[in-house]
């Protein structure tokens, strides 16, 4: 497929942190789908298997977890990319890899690890994402890391738009490989950004019913929802509702999409070059004001009755002490960690503390509670509320 021209081109990629030669190559592949099939193939990556999307530790077999997420996002990304001409591959990578830096137990434990690394500058897991790509997750004889290109780690750091404070992670890293933090990402990556936005804002919808966490009556009622609940009920009357909500998440999927091309479409009128995105000094791939504006009032409806749910928060408050005393026990006996991470823990810190904290947000959500019951004797419980 010929790309646009405002897209970024695998054959003008500025390349790796750490240069490798041409000899290593395996196959033929462009940079872009050698980054996707480290990213596929790397061990952060498969743990994402039982790390929590919306649901902490879920017993059923059909909640998402952050790989499925993590897949959903890049089907939806990669459809996009096709539609606007861009790099399919470099918007996959960026898609699969967005969500590696999340600790377990999702946002209750990226909190944990933050007030524990209150001395050490703080944890984020948009910057861990960053770090455990290009530092903790090394299954190379020749340098650190997965060593991606340039624009996937850039896309990564910048997904959500320029980062003008950056972090103690990031900036580290940025340092060592600067990644110009003060622009705005590729459009490779700001697609990734939103596909995001509409796999979890429809997504969610699915597990937050199955849990009885939504009351089926107010979720459609709502406005974002509601004029296509309608013509699903026109289209398919008497149809079993199960059947029908399926429909209405398929069709508030391809809304959503519909919009957000017809608006970056428009956007990128007299747009001529990767470099241009970067300079444009806002987000060009976006939806429309209409659209934006239901979208937030609708993500206000999903934080108010499902995210912060009292059962979700007493979950997360629980999830929080295990991570809490997980560190705890590390910090004052490294002992109990695995023997690769006791060999390389550092003298100083606060290189020790962030270490510690590195093996953690590794864990999955069941790693992490058997850990914690091998060390206090205990098995945590209400860490899975569905």
């Amino acid at each position: 497929m010929t790309l646009a021209p405002y897209a970024s081109d695998p054959a003008r990629s500025r390349g790796r942190e750490f240069p490798t030669g041409d000899g290593l190559a395996r196959g033929p592949r462009s940079p872009y789908q050698r980054d996707r099939d480290r990213i596929i193939h790397s061990i952060a990556f498969r743990r994402l298997r039982y790390k929590t999307q919306v649901f902490i530790a879920p017993d059923g077999d059909h909640y998402r977890v952050r790989l499925t997420h993590s897949l959903e996002v890049a089907q939806i990304a990669r459809v996009i990319a096709r539609i606007l001409g861009l790099d399919e591959d470099l918007t996959e990578a960026l898609a699969l890899a967005h969500d590696i830096g999340h600790p377990p137990f999702g946002h209750a434990g990226e909190d944990a690890l933050n007030a524990a690394l209150h001395k050490a500058g703080g944890f984020d897991h948009n910057a861990h994402t960053l770090r455990t790509l290009m530092r903790v997750d090394s299954p190379y004889c020749e340098h650190d890391g997965l060593n991606l290109t340039w624009e996937t780690l850039e896309g990564l750091a910048k997904h959500n738009g320029p980062v003008t404070e950056p972090g103690w992670a990031l900036t580290g890293l940025d340092a060592a490989y600067p990644l110009d933090l003060h622009t705005h990402a590729s459009l490779e990556a700001q697609v990734a950004a939103l596909s995001d936005d509409i796999a979890y804002d429809n997504h969610d919808i699915d597990d937050g019913l199955r849990a009885g966490f939504l009351d089926l009556d107010e979720l459609l009622a709502h406005p974002f929802v509601a004029s296509q609940w309608a013509e699903v009920e026109r289209r398919y009357p008497g149809v079993d509702i199960q059947r029908q909500l399926a429909e209405l998440i398929r069709s508030q999927i391809g809304v959503m999409v519909n919009d957000l091309v017809a608006q970056t479409q428009a956007n990128l009128v007299g747009v001529g070059s990767v470099d241009e995105v970067r300079a444009a000094g806002r987000a060009l791939v976006a939806f429309s004001p209409e659209m934006a504006e239901g979208e937030r009032a609708f993500k206000r409806f999903m934080y108010e009755k499902l995210y912060y749910h009292p059962e979700q928060m007493e979950t997360a408050k629980r999830a929080r002490a295990v991570l809490a005393e997980l560190y705890a026990a590390y910090s004052q006996e490294p002992v109990l960690m695995e023997e690769s991470w006791i060999d390389n823990m550092p003298r100083f810190e606060p290189d020790r503390s962030r270490h510690i904290a590195d093996y953690i947000a590794g864990m999955t959500d069941r790693f992490a509670i058997a850990r914690h019951a091998d060390i206090y004797g205990r098995t945590p419980e209400g860490l899975s509320n569905v």
